[in-house]
C-alpha cells in the first residue's frame, strides 16, 4: 500500500503533529503498513495511521489538540443570472480601482494569489488574458486522482497552464483538464480578488486583474470525520490535514525579491481556543512572516447565528446555560473552554426534565450516557490542561437530541473568578437548529482568522457602510485585535459559471467574498513592494501595518472595534498615508 492509498483511504485515520518522526517513512512499509507521512514545516507532519492500530475517536483519548478538524465555507448568499450587469461600487469603496489606472497601475502584476478552497471554472473568460490564454499557473485537483500529483505530495492530480491553454483550444476542455467547480465558491472567490478585466472592465473586473492565479481544489473529509462531528450529508467539510498541504502548494510558487504570493482562504470553523494554536494557524502565521509572502483569511458568518456563550463564576457557585434544539436535528457538537485557574464541573438536563449528574472535569475521561426516555445521547471529553493554552477543555457531543430546551449547568470548582466561553458548530454544520437562548456576538470569528501575522478579515456593506451582521466578530482571546480591517462583503458581482463562453455574473455575500477583495488589494500592495523594487523584503506583518494605517475610519467610532477592526480596507488611503497625503 503506497502512501498515497493511506492518505485516501478510510481505514487511516488522519494527524497533524509537531513530533519528529522517523526518517524513512513516506513511501516504505513500516510496521507493516500502519503510517505514513508527509512532511510540511520543519516539525510539522500530516500523518496517517491505520485506524486498526488505534482506539476510538474521541478527544480525551487523544488529546484536543490531535483530533483532526473540519472546515466550512464562508460565504451565505448567492443569487443573480446571467445578464446580470457587473457593479464595481464595492471595488470603489475598498480604494482598489483607483490604484489600477495612472499613474501607479496597480493590477497585481507579477504577484500569485493562491486559493485553496472548492476548485475554480477555468473556461472562465474571467480568468484568461485578452489572448484567450489562461492565468491561471496551476491547478492541483485533490479530488481526481487520474493525473500525476504535484511533486512530494502524492494525491490528487496537478494541472499546469501550458495544459490548461491546450485543454482550452478544444470543443471539450474538460476531456484534457477536467477540473471543475460544482459549488462555485472557489469561483466565486478567485473572480473577486483577481477576475480579469472583460470588456475593459465594463462586464467584469476583479482587484486584481493581472495577477497570476494558483488553485487547491480540496478534497471532502473522509466520511469517519464528517460522522464523528454529525456533519450534515452533503455539506461541503474540509480536514486541517489537507489544508494545510493545499497552503505548503500554494506558497511553493513564491519566489524571493522576484515574484511574492498572497494566499487567500475563504474557510473556517468555530471551535478551538479563538487564539492561535491549531496546527493549521501556527503554520499559516509561519507563512504569512515569511519575506514576499501574505496570507488573508475570512472572518466567517457567526456573528448572528447565537452559536457563542460567554459566562463567568465564582468558586462553588454555577450558571445554567440554555439551548434550544428545533425539531429535526441530528445532533451536534458543543466546546467549553474555561480560563485559568478555572475548571468546571457540568450538569445536563434534557427538555423533559432527565438529569445527568454532576461530572467533574478533574476526572479527565469519557464520560457517556443514554437518557431513558427518547433516544437522545450524549458524551462528554473533558481535557483539564489543554498542552497550547493550559485552559480547560470540554467537548460534548450530542446525538438525537430532543427539540426543545437543553440545560447546561457549570459549577466553579476552582478558587476565585472563573470565566468561560462555549461554541456551537458553525452553521452548516448542524442539520437543523441549535441556538443559545442568551448568547453572545462577540468573539465569534472562526479560526483560522485568528492566526499571527495573517490578516483576519470582517464584512460590511459598502453601500452604506453598515456592519455585515453575519459577519463574525473579534476580539482574539489572548486580546489581540481580530479582525485587522472590514472590507466590502455585500452584494458583490462575481464570476458564477461560464454558459455560452460567458461568464455567468451572479451577485453574492459573506466574508469569504470580503476575504477576497482585501486578497486583491494585497496583491496590489505586494506588486508595488516586490516587482516595482519599493519594499522588496516585506512580509506579512509589514504588510499588514501598511492596511492598517490607511484603513478608512469613520469619528463616530472608536478604533480599534470588535467589528471593523482598525477600520475599512482602503487601498487608496495606504498609497496616501505612503505619499505623506492628508485625508482630512
Amino acid at each position: 500500500m503506497t502512501c498515497r492509498d493511506r492518505i485516501l483511504s478510510e481505514e487511516f485515520q488522519d494527524f497533524l503533529t509537531y513530533y519528529i518522526l522517523p526518517e524513512g517513512t513516506l513511501e516504505e512499509e513500516v510496521s507493516g503498513g500502519a503510517f505514513c507521512s508527509v512532511p510540511v514545516s520543519g516539525r510539522l507532519w500530516s500523518v496517517y495511521f491505520n485506524r486498526r492500530s488505534l482506539p476510538p475517536l474521541s478527544f480525551s483519548g487523544y488529546q484536543y489538540r490531535y483530533v483532526t478538524e473540519l472546515y466550512g465555507l464562508a460565504e451565505e448568499f448567492v443569487w443573480g443570472a446571467q445578464g446580470q450587469r457587473f457593479d464595481p461600487q464595492p471595488l470603489n469603496a475598498g480604494g482598489i480601482t483607483q490604484l489600477q489606472g495612472e499613474p501607479l497601475f496597480l493590477t497585481g502584476r507579477n504577484v500569485v494569489i493562491g486559493f485553496a478552497d472548492t476548485g475554480i471554472d477555468y473556461r472562465s473568460p474571467v480568468f484568461r488574458r485578452q489572448d484567450g490564454s489562461s492565468r491561471i499557473l496551476a491547478i492541483w485537483d485533490q479530488t481526481d486522482q487520474t493525473g500525476t500529483p504535484p511533486a512530494g505530495f502524492y494525491y490528487g492530480s496537478e494541472y499546469t497552464r501550458e495544459q490548461i491553454n491546450a485543454a482550452l483550444s478544444l470543443e471539450n476542455p474538460l476531456e484534457a483538464v477536467p477540473v471543475t467547480d460544482e459549488n462555485g465558491h472557489g469561483t466565486r472567490m478567485a473572480s473577486v480578488a483577481a477576475g480579469s478585466a472583460v470588456n475593459d472592465g465594463i462586464d467584469f473586473l476583479g482587484a486584481a486583474p493581472e495577477a497570476d492565479i494558483v488553485v487547491v481544489k480540496l478534497k471532502q473529509a473522509k466520511q469517519y470525520l464528517l460522522d464523528f462531528y454529525l456533519i450534515p450529508e452533503g455539506v461541503p467539510a474540509y480536514e486541517s490535514n489537507d489544508i494545510v498541504l493545499a497552503v505548503k502548494y500554494l506558497n511553493s510558487f513564491a519566489v524571493p525579491f522576484v515574484r511574492p504570493v498572497c494566499i487567500c482562504l475563504g474557510i473556517g470553523r468555530s471551535f478551538g481556543d479563538h487564539r492561535s494554536n491549531s496546527a493549521l494557524s501556527r503554520y499559516l502565521s509561519e507563512v504569512g512572516s515569511d519575506i514576499n509572502r501574505a496570507v488573508v483569511v475570512s472572518g466567517g458568518n457567526e456573528g448572528n447565528t447565537a452559536h457563542h456563550y460567554a459566562g463567568t463564576v465564582t468558586e462553588r457557585e454555577s450558571e445554567e446555560i440554555e439551548v434550544r434544539v428545533g425539531e429535526g436535528t441530528r445532533g451536534f457538537l458543543m466546546e467549553i473552554w474555561g480560563n485559568l485557574p478555572s475548571y468546571f464541573s457540568v450538569m445536563v438536563r434534557s427538555p423533559g426534565g432527565e438529569e445527568i449528574p454532576v461530572i467533574n472535569s478533574r476526572l479527565e475521561r469519557e464520560v457517556e450516557y443514554s437518557f431513558i426516555y427518547g433516544r437522545s445521547r450524549i458524551r462528554i471529553d473533558y481535557q483539564l490542561n489543554d498542552p497550547a493554552t493550559g485552559s480547560e477543555v470540554a467537548v460534548i457531543r450530542l446525538e438525537e437530541p430532543a427539540a426543545g430546551i437543553w440545560t447546561f449547568r457549570l459549577v466553579q470548582e476552582a478558587s476565585g473568578y472563573g470565566a468561560f466561553q462555549m461554541w456551537l458548530p458553525i452553521r452548516q454544520f448542524v442539520e437543523g437548529s441549535v441556538e443559545f437562548l442568551r448568547p453572545n456576538p462577540d468573539s465569534t470569528l472562526t479560526s483560522p482568522s485568528y492566526a499571527q501575522d495573517v490578516l483576519g478579515v470582517s464584512a460590511y456593506n459598502s453601500r452604506n457602510n453598515s456592519f455585515y451582521i453575519n459577519s463574525g466578530r473579534g476580539f482574539a482571546l489572548d486580546g489581540r485585535i481580530k479582525p485587522e480591517l472590514a472590507a466590502p462583503g455585500v452584494d458583490l458581482s462575481t464570476a458564477s459559471g461560464t454558459l455560452r463562453g460567458s461568464a455567468v455574473v451572479a451577485s453574492a455575500s459573506g466574508t469569504s467574498l470580503a476575504a477576497a477583495v482585501a486578497a486583491g488589494g494585497c496583491a496590489q500592495l505586494l506588486q508595488w513592494c516586490v516587482p516595482d523594487g519599493n519594499y522588496p523584503d516585506i512580509n506579512g506583518t509589514g504588510l499588514i501595518s501598511f492596511l492598517v494605517r490607511g484603513a478608512a475610519r469613520d469619528a463616530a467610532q472608536s478604533y480599534p472595534n470588535r467589528t471593523f477592526g482598525f477600520g475599512r480596507l482602503d487601498m487608496a488611503g495606504v498609497f496616501d498615508w505612503i505619499a505623506g497625503i492628508g485625508r482630512g
